[in-house]
């Protein structure tokens, strides 16, 4: 695997890019809050780890994914300058998430707790093993979610979440690989890996709420529509929910059956969604297609 430096031009993606519907418009908009400094994140853990990896398969492909991931960070931030072109500022919630990611998460324990390095860096791998688990279930769900298309949402945006989650289904086993090889051995490692994910469920769910809730509240087209005397839209559970059913979002028992498969002491992140649909996508999506034209450009001149 390797990565595809794409680009997406926004100037005529709407705010609202699921016509009528800020609620699930929103929600996925979480994603462009928290991926910049998360995949950041991932990238500056596994440069710490990497000096363990005696596999040169695993490196391999662990290098792959810190160049995916990375592009991935850039594409979702130009994704937040274009929020903020259309007078949405994210930069109230963005700090928390990047104090979480750069401080509490950091190279070194939040707090001077006297916890020894290698047992913080496999701690941390463990919590990105973890949320790997749920970037693969999305990006699964998101090349098959044709709810989305039938509800006219903006191609560019289709494009650069299919083609992000193409790429979590197409590395979905590396961050797991990398924390088996370097979280030592035994039922140890098994009980860490089942603490990052009880660490990282219900904080990903948390954040989730928190950003979508920011999002509609400072939507200025929202506000714009209370002030014509409309009602004031908020995040709430029942239009979540109603964008559900329609299938603009993923459904609670999807999410939620990710966390139990994954407590399996045999369980294996190559049994998640379909490597085939992701390469698919990726041989068709526009961005990527336009990408590997201008490599192939690149290499002829």
């Amino acid at each position: 695997m390797a990565p595809r430096r794409v680009s997406f031009d926004w100037h005529a993606t709407p705010l609202h890019w699921i016509p009528d519907e800020p609620t699930a418009t929103h929600v996925i908009n979480v994603l462009h809050l928290l991926l910049p400094a998360g995949e950041r994140w991932f990238v500056r853990v596994f440069k710490e780890a990497l000096p363990l990896v005696q596999d040169p398969v695993l490196l391999k492909d662990v290098k792959g994914f810190m160049g995916q991931e990375a592009t991935h960070s850039v594409q979702h931030a130009h994704v937040l300058d274009h929020l903020a072109a259309q007078r949405l500022d994210t930069s109230a919630y963005t700090r928390h998430v990047d104090f979480l990611f750069e401080r509490l998460l950091g190279e070194r324990p939040p707090l001077g707790a006297p916890v020894p390095t290698q047992e913080w860096l496999r701690f941390r791998l463990a919590l990105i093993a973890a949320i790997e688990q749920f970037t693969a279930v999305l990006g699964d769900w998101v090349l098959r979610a044709e709810g989305l298309d039938r509800a006219g949402a903006d191609p560019v945006m289709l494009d650069l979440l299919r083609w992000h989650g193409a790429e979590e289904v197409e590395h979905r086993a590396v961050a797991f690989d990398m924390y088996q090889h370097c979280g030592g051995t035994g039922l140890p490692r098994y009980a860490r890996r089942v603490e990052g994910m009880a660490v990282t469920a219900p904080v990903l769910l948390w954040l989730w709420v928190w950003g979508a809730v920011h999002l509609m509240r400072h939507d200025p087209r929202l506000a714009e529509r209370a002030a014509a005397g409309g009602r004031r839209a908020r995040y709430s559970l029942r239009d979540h929910n109603r964008a559900v059913a329609r299938g603009l979002l993923p459904g609670w028992k999807e999410l939620g059956t990710a966390v139990p498969r994954y407590f399996r002491r045999s369980y294996h992140p190559s049994q998640e969604g379909s490597l085939r649909r992701a390469v698919a996508y990726l041989a068709s999506s526009p961005a990527a297609r336009a990408a590997a034209g201008a490599v192939g450009r690149s290499a002829l001149g």
